[in-house]
């Protein structure tokens, strides 16, 4: 076989697929990289997102793709640069890659504490520098969620306007296994009192080790294609937004040094609203702004997403439960959620519209806290699907209430 790159975009995408293929049935890795050695140094990590795009919307799944995406970045890596100066400091793909690094490297100290200490016969033979240094990476590795939300709640949201959904979908995928690793992880360091030594030792080291394992390869995949994509497509005022929207979500391991890029004007379509800057409800009125001071005193976080399945609007308070940013304004509902959790979205969603469904309830714990999570149809007066409001609440103080409290 004598692949060439081609002039046409089109023509590389499918010399993309056709590797891709050929790993997913099975063909000696080490041959296949042989054979498109080459090849490859003449594409880009954007022609391979398209080439993934592709194959998944001709019926590849998802999660399929995620296990044939090692196979095909190992037989791609000698082509593909993960060079930290991909961007320019201060730049949110430099932030992302720096904090890549940080993380990484605790991920592997860490495993390597917990080698250290499986030889011995006590928590009390552990020197405390040593505990210290684990609590204090365990504590680094709690705060990096906001690296992962940063990606999930805005780059890959203008990602998705660009036409490339599927490898973010993918990364996705790969946040929520570091997530449960982690959870592994965290759970076993605050149950350290009630362990066996061994037991605590050897899964220590696992979890480390899994850990450390799951984001070199993770990593390697965003910073070789992921990123460079990202640059290939979105626009210098993209990434000063993106940049505004990072900031305000905050960040992990280091905060960075520059000062906000440039702020964006914001772009707000004006609510109808009477001469005297009244909005009448028929139950009363209101100014925006007393509008928009009700909705950020909620005690409820909401949002809405259009009859088109796209989000239209969110409310911001100052304790929201779940991290949304200007980023998600028209993005498509399918691409809010992790892969694990779409169907049952687009489900609800579907039963709004067919009228089989009124209302759907959800209840979970993160981090602690009890979130009551419930999903309604709004309809208007003739009774005609306009969208979905979803209400998210923290209950776990409304939980402890008992007896009467009738004076303040």
């Amino acid at each position: 076989m004598h692949e060439k790159v081609s002039e046409s975009a089109e023509e590389n995408k499918k010399i993309i697929k056709k590797l891709i293929k050929r790993l997913h049935e099975g063909e000696d890795p080490a041959k296949v990289k042989e054979e498109f050695k080459e090849v490859m140094k003449g594409l880009t990590p954007l022609q391979i997102s398209q080439a993934e795009e592709l194959l998944i919307k001709e019926g590849m799944p998802a999660e399929e793709m995620y296990h044939m995406c090692d196979a095909h970045l190992a037989v791609l890596e000698e082509s593909l640069s993960d060079d930290i100066n991909l961007a320019p400091e201060g730049h949110p793909i430099n932030i992302l890659m720096q904090e890549h690094t940080m993380v990484s490297k605790f991920a592997n100290e860490l495993r390597e504490l917990a080698l250290d200490i499986k030889d011995k016969q006590s928590f009390t033979e552990i020197v405390k520098e040593k505990w210290d240094k684990i609590i204090s990476i365990v504590d680094h590795l709690k705060a990096s969620k906001s690296h992962y939300l940063r990606e999930e709640n805005v780059l890959f949201s203008y990602l998705e306007k660009h036409g490339v959904t599927q490898p973010p979908k993918i990364m996705w995928m790969e946040h929520d296994k570091i997530r449960e690793t982690e959870k592994g992880l965290f759970s076993l360091i605050d149950n350290k009192e009630n362990s066996d030594f061994k037991d605590f030792t050897d899964k220590l080291y696992t979890n480390a080790h899994s850990l450390a394992e799951l984001l070199v390869g993770h990593f390697a995949k965003e910073n070789k294609i992921l990123f460079p994509t990202a640059l290939q497509v979105c626009s210098e005022k993209e990434w000063k937004e993106i940049r505004e929207q990072f900031d305000e979500i905050g960040y992990c391991c280091f905060t960075p040094e520059l000062p906000k890029l440039e702020t964006i004007e914001e772009h707000k379509v004006p609510l109808a609203i009477k001469d005297d800057n009244l909005i009448d409800f028929g139950t009363g009125t209101l100014t925006i702004d007393q509008l928009k001071r009700i909705f950020e005193n909620l005690p409820i976080d909401i949002t809405f997403v259009g009859k088109d399945d796209t989000v239209k609007f969110y409310s911001e308070g100052p304790k929201r439960v779940f991290v949304r940013t200007p980023s998600v304004i028209g993005r498509h509902v399918s691409n809010c959620h992790p892969n694990k959790s779409v169907d049952k979205v687009l489900e609800i969603v579907e039963g709004f519209k067919e009228k089989t469904l009124d209302t759907a309830e959800f209840w979970l714990e993160v981090g602690g806290r009890m979130i009551f999570i419930r999903y309604f149809p709004v309809r208007n007066k003739d009774g005609e699907y306009q969208g979905v409001l979803e209400v998210t609440q923290d209950i776990t103080e409304i939980r402890k209430i008992e007896g009467e409290k009738r004076l303040l």
